[in-house]
């Protein structure tokens, strides 16, 4: 059973899989109970949830039916975009019941959106440093903050998010440009969803060909069959972001998996993929959150 070999340190000392599988998108306000398991079985140890996905009583299930023990996994969710302060403490507690475990490794505000127009991002980052303080959570970050939004909570945190998880492919890469940039300066890890985007949801444009002539290299090196989305996932690791993927199949969890093993991209390779999307933006996600 192929294993998770490489950790990401956060900034409170806690270390994390590379590697997460996501139970949004596709699974989506449906019974994810068998991915999970599947996943778990496979080698996947970190799960990353969200209240929002309406489905963390099957994440619990698929735990219980693989019969893997709490202290093996790394278990995330996220907070609800339209919680109210002071319900941030009692939707946690619901989510961990729904789990099935007493916390979570890393709890995430799901978006700003609203608690900025009502400047509560302060008070509602507070709350978040209340639920790591009493061990709800080992760490507390954010998701699809904007370097504005990251900039509220850093000048009232007494606790720095651990992580920003955001959309990462090619072709959002011009835009969040200076959201990664901050996040390393403030040592904040990035968390990316979406990253296979620009082959899987958006496929023809320039990222194509630079993909391919970078995957041919790769795997004459390699030695072994490469994708051209494991070259994706390649690039994203080599930024040292965490990677949420998601599938329905057990190939493709493999295929992630054995990513890692591929070998690295050469800078000029980083490069070509960074310019070849930045020829033209197209976000997936969250596009209220951006105006878009």
């Amino acid at each position: 059973m192929p294993a998770i070999k490489h950790f990401i340190t956060l900034n409170d000392g806690t270390q994390v899989p590379w590697l997460a599988f996501g139970t949004g998108t596709v699974h989506y306000r449906r019974d994810a109970t068998p991915v999970v398991e599947l996943a778990l079985n496979n080698g996947i140890t970190h799960l990353d949830g969200a209240q929002a996905y309406a489905n963390e009583e099957s994440i619990g299930a698929g735990i219980k039916a693989a019969g893997k023990p709490r202290s093996e996994l790394y278990i995330v969710t996220k907070l609800n975009e339209h919680t109210p302060v002071k319900d941030v403490r009692t939707s946690l507690l619901s989510s961990l019941q729904k789990l099935g475990v007493d916390y979570v490794d890393l709890f995430l505000i799901h978006s700003p959106h609203g608690h900025n127009s009502q400047g509560t991002l302060p008070a509602l980052w507070k709350e978040m440093e209340e639920i790591k303080k009493d061990g709800l959570a080992k760490s507390i970050g954010v998701s699809n903050f904007r370097v504005e939004d990251l900039n509220i909570v850093l000048e009232n945190a007494q606790i720095k998010p651990a992580v920003n998880q955001i959309e990462f492919h090619p072709y959002v890469w011009k835009a969040i440009k200076p959201v990664v940039e901050l996040c390393k300066e403030q040592g904040i890890i990035v968390a990316s969803y979406g990253g296979r985007s620009s082959i899987a949801r958006l496929p023809g444009g320039p990222v194509d060909e630079v993909l391919e002539t970078i995957r041919a290299r790769v795997e004459k090196t390699h030695g072994q069959p490469v994708s051209a989305g494991q070259i994706l996932t390649k690039w994203i690791l080599q930024k040292n972001a965490i990677v949420v993927m998601t599938t329905t199949k057990e190939s493709r969890i493999k295929e992630f998996i054995d990513a890692e093993n591929v070998p690295d991209l050469t800078t000029e390779e980083i490069n070509a993929i960074e310019d070849s999307g930045s020829q033209i933006h197209k976000r997936i996600f969250m596009r209220h959150v951006f105006g878009e």
